[in-house]
């Protein structure tokens, strides 16, 4: 199974991005497909997911309120809708699949399949 994610680049503060990712199998309607981001020096850190449980998504605190997950029709796409951008957000933005469970959500080890990054900076 291959992510291919697109949608990066540069904006000013305040500024939205859309990121898309497509997996290619469709068979991923049963994976919960996220989005983590990784700035230089920095490990790589949850920024949501649609979870394949609950179909809920989920959000860590400095997005929420900000950032949209939302998985296609056909469930093997996944799209984060960024508004309101800061220049904390800048990092690349990876979208990964996992068979996980509620309480592994935020972490990158659980997730078997990896996008190959895709770039967003935001200048202040």
């Amino acid at each position: 199974v291959q992510l291919q994610a697109c949608g990066g680049g540069l904006v000013q503060a305040g500024d939205s991005l859309r990121l898309s990712c497509a997996a290619s199998d469709r068979s991923f309607s049963g994976y919960t497909m996220a989005w983590f981001r990784q700035a230089p020096g920095k490990e790589r850190e949850f920024v949501a997911c649609a979870f394949r449980g609950d179909g809920r998504a989920y959000y860590a605190d400095t997005v929420k309120g900000r950032f949209t997950i939302s998985r296609g029709n056909a469930r093997n796409t996944v799209n984060l809708q960024m508004n309101s951008l800061k220049p904390d957000d800048m990092a690349v933005y990876y979208c990964a699949g996992g068979k996980t469970i509620l309480s592994t959500i935020h972490f990158p080890e659980y997730y078997t399949y990896w996008g190959q990054g895709t770039q967003v900076t935001v200048s202040s």
